[in-house]
């Protein structure tokens, strides 16, 4: 997976998946994706439509903005840049957007 550019329909039927963020030095956190969103799809035929990705962990720690390696059962190994924004009683949410 990656080989190639990551297109929105990798993601549109993960909903609801869990996907592992880890780092050397810390065990892995859950993440769970929660939303999938196609931002626009008014661009040429070979130019990849932009889209996000909202993930939201239990864990409480809120992890800094930048590259994580992000494992996933059917997906494997993904380098995915996240940002936190938002913390609530039901954990802290990450977006991945995606130009």
């Amino acid at each position: 997976m990656a080989d190639r550019q990551l297109v929105f329909e990798d993601f549109k039927d993960k909903v609801g998946d869990v996907f592992a963020v880890g780092d050397e030095g810390w065990p892995s956190i859950p993440l769970t994706l929660t939303e999938a969103e196609l931002l626009t799809n008014r661009l040429p035929p070979d130019v990849r439509p932009p889209f996000s990705l909202i993930f939201l962990a239990k864990d409480p720690r809120v992890l800094p903005q930048r590259l994580y390696r992000l494992e996933h059962d059917g997906m494997g190994t993904l380098s995915i840049f996240l940002v936190p924004v938002g913390k609530d009683a039901s954990g802290v949410r990450y977006q991945a957007v995606f130009n």
